[in-house]
């Protein structure tokens, strides 16, 4: 049986949350409204992918968006 993990004891990928929903893109700068075909959201916000990391989480609805490396446009 393995042993809880308490805050004492967590380090950072026992406390990642997996993202409700992932997108791949193929540019660093995307926008977000987290609406889909329902129409209901949040405000449109523009993310920018950092190179370091390869992807960016909206602070509204936690949808990943992850670059795609090799259809990637670049538009640094």
């Amino acid at each position: 049986m393995t042993e809880p993990v308490t805050p004492e004891k967590a380090t950072a990928p026992e406390l990642r949350i997996p993202a409700p929903e992932t997108v791949t893109v193929t540019t660093r700068r995307i926008a977000c409204d987290g609406s889909d075909d329902g129409g209901l959201g949040h405000p449109r916000v523009w993310l920018a992918i950092p190179p370091e990391t390869g992807f960016v989480d909206c602070g509204y609805c936690d949808k990943r968006f992850v670059l795609d490396s090799e259809q990637a446009a670049d538009d640094h």
